[in-house]
């Protein structure tokens, strides 16, 4: 005899948890923490502890084997836009190191600095701030590597632009998910 399900406010309540704990898993994406596994393995926890039920409550592993592929999407887009826009340009190793450690400082600093102005201005100065550590730690190892100025200016250029289209794909890939989670919880 199978196990008989939690009554309908328990779904209804960890689906509202569900959503705040995804939510807060994409602003994490802004830091450049891996936000959207987070709402993956949310959703794991959730269609393990909370099984689909006959009304519609709840989803299973088709669903969650749905979101990791958006995770893997999201992935491939953030990479593709950052790291190879520089690469194509022949950035060298060193600044594409130093790019994603400047990129995640200054996009922490972005949010403590940001934080005062509210969630838009928080959000737009950590892309701001992840953008321009992009372009600094390029700069500084195409510096370090002995590139003369308008070869780092391009290389440092194209890894900002490809930091900011890889985190908009990537945020809005998040986002997606984050609906899809919730429209999945309540409606589905």
């Amino acid at each position: 005899m199978p196990a008989t399900p939690p009554p309908d406010w328990v779904y209804y309540v960890c689906g509202i948890l569900l959503l705040i704990g995804n939510l807060g898993a994409w602003i994490a994406t802004l830091f450049m923490m891996p936000g959207n596994w987070l709402i993956v393995a949310f959703a794991a926890l959730s269609a393990y502890f909370l099984p689909e039920t006959e009304q519609g409550l709840g989803f299973g592993w088709t669903f969650v084997a749905i979101l990791g592929g958006l995770a893997l999407f999201g992935e491939f887009v953030e990479f593709f836009g950052s790291a190879s826009k520089a690469k194509l340009h022949g950035a060298s190793r060193r600044s594409l190191v130093l790019s994603i450690v400047l990129a995640m400082l200054l996009a922490t600093v972005g949010g403590v600095v940001g934080a005062p102005l509210g969630l838009i201005g928080g959000v737009v100065l950590i892309i701001v701030g992840g953008a321009a550590g992009a372009f600094i730690g390029t700069y500084i190892g195409e510096s370090w590597k002995g590139r003369p100025h308008q070869e780092r200016w391009a290389i440092s250029r194209a890894a900002l632009f490809g930091r900011l289209f890889g985190t908009a794909g990537k945020l809005i890939i998040g986002m997606v998910m984050v609906c899809l989670t919730a429209m999945a919880a309540f409606y589905f």
